[in-house]
């Protein structure tokens, strides 16, 4: 492969865990990472070491169907340190709205918005690109009060 087919492929990679995440496609998640990855969430506040760990974290966050979210990262800068290895830095955009009681980490009512980096580390096994550490250090997150009511309701794909 070309540099920059390995480039689209560790974007792939990337937009594929984001979107695992978002849909609650957990199974298909647990496929972007390698067997002993770690992750450091918001500055470290949040860190699991192995791919069942941080699914079990992500599940106790996000699982549930009343809690929705968009994460989106923007301005890859990819560099490929060897030919099996990679790093990356992404920006990051997240909102997660949770309109009842607490979950994982999130308060409950609440809508979070957040903006931050995340900085990666991949490696190729087997002829794919996998997940060996991420996370994000938060540059801003704002935590407003969710309240149903007139005029406010939250529809998902879980609940139309």
């Amino acid at each position: 492969m070309s540099q920059l087919e390995e480039l689209e492929a560790i974007k792939k990679l990337k937009y594929k865990y984001l979107r695992c995440i978002d849909c609650k496609l957990w199974d298909e998640l647990r496929e972007v990472f390698t067997e002993d990855a770690t992750v450091a969430y918001d500055n470290g506040r949040y860190s699991e070491n192995g791919v069942d760990d941080i699914l079990r974290f992500l599940l106790g966050t996000l699982e549930r169907t009343d809690v929705t979210s968009m994460h989106t990262v923007h301005c890859p800068e990819i560099e490929i340190t060897s030919d099996t290895t990679a790093k990356g830095t992404w920006y990051l955009h997240d909102f997660v709205v949770n309109p009842n009681e607490e979950s994982g980490g999130m308060p409950g009512f609440s809508i979070l918005q957040g903006a931050g980096f995340y900085s990666d580390e991949y490696v190729k096994l087997d002829g794919e690109w996998k997940i060996k550490q991420t996370g994000y250090e938060r540059t801003f997150e704002l935590i407003t009060p969710f309240e149903q009511g007139p005029g406010v309701a939250l529809r998902s794909r879980w609940n139309p």
